[in-house]
């Protein structure tokens, strides 16, 4: 498979040496996507952003929880201010809004299971202690019983095959959590929850346990397990999924799962363990169906208006909290996360509305459910509006920086796609480069709403916090983002204020639009960089855009 070099990213430093000099009277046509993005004054107002995240975030829209009258209120300040420019419709059918139904699973008690070995003795398993369960998506109740089989992590990939050719049909299948360090130091795709959830589907299991090799992990796998969890309705899950740990793990496999875990450490299983045991479960849970919506807005594109850019940002944060703190607050208010991403987007589209016509259509779509788990892009990318294979990027929003200068534009996930050699060709003109986000561990450029596109196929990229301050450089960069991390994400102190600092949110806007007009303007599709996970998704869909 050869991925050739962009047209775009050849021609970025051309354009903007162009800038610079005196300009040709008539450029080249290959040239105009750079030429007319240079060359644009888009007007970020810094009042306008404080003005819309102060009303966001106000107690009146009760932290803006889907289904509530937050997402009412939100979304119906959404739709005047797109109203107000003269942007169209971006929904089906001349609408708004995209109806995304949400299902809330409720344990109404603890779960029950037990596993039976080969000498036909049932061991009973103590929820919380030696399990957690969750019900899927399609019944809430669920009683079950299944042979257990280990898939060292459960990735099917280019590089690394557990499964081979082993067929999991009415089987339970017991996976490692994350990926081996053979595949990279830093999470990627292979190692998510999405990925591993598809390879078991598309192979018939029943069940889907993770199993939590380390102490940490599995005590966060407990405390989530009694709490309430959303999925979409009509999302394809197992019937069942949950975690273990080593112990029971042990105590169901003996030597031979111990063996086989180590071993998948280092190499692909290529074929799954039959654990030689049966897990029994008995799961009750409660659902409620909660009607929400995503918004979409939209300027269509003068010569190719059926191909698309988006920009998102999830509206949505996380509530009220179950009791108040010592002043009387209970409101999760979500300022930062992510009115102010909402904010960003609404001002993306005055700018584009301003400037020059976009020959492609440019979608802004504001996404719900975002903090229960991506939901909101979810139901988007299962279900668009617009082809994804016609979609030539997503660039989100999520968290803008209030950061004074910064001489870094950190994005997540660096190295994925053409989008961010783009971007860096434009933020040399502020001086500035191209970073990673500081902390690939945690995985993030698979934790946000782009993902949904990236999953999709489609070329994705995410901004966050820069922390290389032009006054004090990476150390008092580093210390002023983790101390806002510590003080206010999803936190009741996430709230407006006045004395937000929008220099590098300015900046960064000024990136992202001249970005977005770059591809809405191009004929070319930006690409995914040869090592992306995401290059043969997008492969299958080429067709589609010729």
């Amino acid at each position: 498979m050869i991925h050739r070099r962009s047209p775009l990213i050849a021609l970025a430093a051309l354009a903007l040496a162009a800038c610079a000099t005196t300009p040709v009277a008539s450029p080249a046509p290959k040239l105009d996507a750079f030429a007319v993005a240079s060359a644009a004054t888009p007007q970020f107002s810094a009042q306008r952003l404080s003005d819309h995240i102060k009303y966001l975030a106000s107690d009146e829209l009760e932290g803006r929880f889907p289904g509530l009258i937050g997402e009412r209120l939100t979304l119906a300040y959404l739709q005047a201010q797109y109203e107000a420019m003269g942007l169209e419709p971006g929904g089906r059918d001349g609408s708004w809004l995209q109806p995304v139904d949400l299902v809330r699973f409720t344990p109404e008690r603890p779960p029950t299971a037990s596993w039976t070995g080969a000498d036909g003795v049932s061991h009973p398993l103590v929820s919380g202690t030696d399990i957690t369960l969750r019900a899927g998506s399609a019944e809430p109740v669920v009683t079950a019983e299944a042979p257990l089989v280990f898939a060292g992590y459960g990735i099917s990939g280019p590089t690394w095959e557990d499964y081979g050719n082993a067929d999991l049909t009415g089987k339970v299948v017991v996976i490692l959590r994350g990926q081996p360090t053979v595949m990279g130091e830093d999470p990627n795709f292979y190692g998510s929850t999405t990925h591993k959830t598809q390879e078991a589907l598309k192979r018939g299991a029943v069940g889907v346990i993770t199993l939590q090799d380390q102490d940490n992990r599995w005590r966060r796998a407990v405390g989530g397990a009694t709490r309430p969890q959303m999925t979409v309705k009509g999302a394809q899950d197992p019937r069942f999924s949950g975690s273990i740990n080593m112990a029971t793990a042990t105590a169901i496999g003996g030597a031979p799962l111990e063996a086989a875990v180590e071993r998948a450490k280092t190499t692909a299983l290529g074929g799954v363990l039959d654990l030689g045991a049966r897990l029994s479960v008995d799961i009750v849970e409660t659902t409620e169906v909660i009607h929400s919506n995503n918004l979409l807005a939209k300027i269509p594109g003068t010569e190719r208006p059926d191909e698309y850019v988006f920009y998102s940002a999830h509206w949505d944060h996380v509530g009220k909290a179950r009791t108040p703190n010592a002043e009387g607050d209970d409101i999760f208010n979500g300022a930062w996360d992510n009115a102010s991403g909402t904010a960003g987007l609404i001002e993306m589209a005055r700018a584009f509305k301003a400037g020059p016509a976009p020959k492609r259509t440019v979608v802004f779509l504001h996404v719900t459910a975002e903090e229960q788990g991506l939901l909101g892009s979810e139901a988007y990318a299962a279900d668009p509006v617009y082809p994804l294979a016609k979609t030539a990027a997503d660039i989100n929003i999520d968290m803008l920086p209030f950061t004074p200068a910064t001489r870094d534009v950190a994005v997540f996930g660096v190295g994925k796609s053409e989008l961010e050699d783009i971007l860096g060709r434009f933020a040399a003109v502020q001086g500035r480069v191209v970073t990673g986000d500081g902390y690939p561990e945690e995985g993030f450029y698979y934790r946000s709403d782009h993902f949904n596109f990236a999953a999709g196929g489609v070329p994705a990229l995410m901004p966050w916090t820069g922390r290389d301050f032009v006054e004090g450089g990476i150390e008092a960069g580093k210390l002023y983002y983790e101390g806002a991390m510590a003080k206010y994400y999803h936190k009741l102190t996430d709230e407006w204020r006045a004395d937000y600092d929008f220099t590098a949110a300015l900046q960064n806007l000024d990136l992202l639009y001249r970005l977005g007009l770059t591809v809405a303007d191009s004929e070319s599709w930006p690409a995914w960089k040869p090592t992306a996970e995401f290059n043969a998704i997008r492969d299958r869909t080429a067709d589609q855009r010729r």
